[in-house]
């Protein structure tokens, strides 16, 4: 393997991460584009096996591949360079816009903006939730059991979402340890990377207040969150709405949305909730805290990926926690639905359906019209 510059390395993750809109999907294929196909740095087998590898890990998968591949190259000090410049272009652009757009003081025209783009997420939610479908169906096995399993596991997922979203990592180890459980009849105990993928039950806790409760719900998000992108929304928005009141059910929205439009991970989010909370201080207290797993993750355990990956009830307890998280996504489309405060944002609503599911628009595309119908509403002077 070539010895690669840290500056080059530096360069090279600076410009993905501020081009890499789309969420994961364009993350991967500019990974590989730079890494695999222009320079030959890493072979494809091995930039695959890292797609697999850092899909087992909870939090953002894209950004602990982008780690990996650094790591790869430079050792540890590359995988440092790497995820930071990776993650810094979307953390500037996503506090500055939180600036705007979550000031309660904003002109109409922002406040509008913000309310149309905000009133398409349910809709992307269901989006997101779809795609990832197709790839969970194919891995549960052919057995009428394995099928039947997958629908509970979907439903315990969408229910919890729906209707308690501070207990979803609960109800995603659950997921993931009933599936354990039922592959591996009659063997003892689970093996060592087994008991890592099912961490400790972590209560919620309420009384924490100020930056402690920033820095809760960002580790959460961080080191908890199977699936990572939108599963972060049910795991953060009873905390963010009802619990801590930082943000209203729109403004809450309107985060999530300028997590989906930012180049980068979507977990970003975490840093617009941390804004709102506590100023910028509380937004990079949020993307120190819900990034510094994935750096651990990767450094730790990139050295034991193969036999990680190699486990039987790893796999197992993913055939859990996987269908639960496609349920969440989906689930989540009903609080965030219940988000939306103004008829006109009902319409906005189901066109980013229609566009989404339908016409198969990206995800920016269509929160972008949205957000130009928002503005173009206050602009009318509706109420926004």
């Amino acid at each position: 393997m070539p010895r690669v510059s840290l500056v080059t390395i530096a360069r090279e993750w600076t410009r993905i991460g501020c081009i890499g809109f789309g969420g994961p999907p364009a993350h991967i294929i500019l990974l590989r584009r730079l890494c695999v196909e222009r320079r030959r740095w890493i072979e494809s087998n091995d930039f695959d096996d890292g797609i697999a590898a850092t899909n087992l890990l909870p939090g953002p998968a894209s950004t602990q591949l982008a780690i990996l591949c650094a790591w790869r190259l430079r050792g540890i000090v590359g995988a440092l360079i790497g995820g930071i410049c990776f993650i810094v272009p979307g953390l500037v652009l996503i506090l500055a816009l939180s600036v705007v757009f979550l000031d309660r003081t904003a002109p109409a025209w922002v406040l509008g903006t913000a309310a149309g783009a905000g009133a398409a997420i349910p809709a992307v939610a269901l989006k997101a939730a779809w795609t990832l479908v197709p790839a969970s169906r194919r891995g549960i096995g052919a057995r009428r059991a394995e099928r039947a399993r997958w629908l509970v596991y979907v439903a315990v997922g969408g229910v919890t979402a729906a209707v308690a979203g501070s207990y979803l990592v609960l109800a995603l180890v659950a997921c993931g340890s009933m599936e354990i459980l039922a592959r591996n009849r009659g063997t003892p105990n689970p093996s060592g990377p087994a008991r890592a993928m099912s961490p400790a039950v972590v209560g919620h806790f309420g009384v924490i207040g100020g930056l402690g409760a920033v820095a809760w719900v960002a580790f959460k998000v961080g080191a908890l969150s199977y699936g990572g992108g939108f599963v972060i929304v049910p795991l953060m928005q009873h905390d963010v709405v009802s619990t801590y009141h930082w943000m209203s059910s729109t403004q809450f929205l309107s985060a999530v949305a300028l997590g989906q439009l930012t180049p980068g991970p979507v977990v970003q989010t975490v840093a617009a909730v941390g804004y709102a909370a506590r100023g910028l201080g509380g937004g990079l207290l949020a993307a120190l805290i819900v990034f510094s797993p994935s750096f651990l993750f990767v450094l730790v355990g990139a050295p034991h990926f193969d036999r990680v990956r190699a486990n039987t009830s790893v796999q197992s307890f993913l055939r859990g926690a996987g269908p639960a998280v496609i349920g969440a996504i989906a689930g989540a489309a009903i609080p965030l639905g219940r988000g939306l405060t103004h008829l006109w944002q009902i319409p906005i609503l189901a066109g980013a359906l229609l566009l989404l599911l339908v016409g198969r628009r990206s995800v920016v595309t269509c929160l972008l019209l949205a957000g130009a119908v928002g503005l173009v509403v206050a602009l009318a002077g509706v109420p926004v």
